[in-house]
């Protein structure tokens, strides 16, 4: 694969990424805390945790 078969993707996907930052900076609606987003992250961890232990 030479280095101008990825420019073209690499190209493409640098557009969109930004396209999707620059619309989540532009969102005026209000974001989710970060310890809330942690504290729902950790609950699903250790859900998975309990379901997968052996005792």
């Amino acid at each position: 694969m030479s280095p101008a078969d990825t420019q073209e993707p690499a190209a493409s996907y640098d557009l969109w990424f930004r396209s999707k930052v620059n619309t989540a900076l532009d969102d005026p609606s209000r974001g989710v805390p970060h310890e809330q987003v942690m504290a729902e992250m950790r609950a699903l961890i250790d859900a998975r945790v309990a379901r997968h232990s052996i005792d």
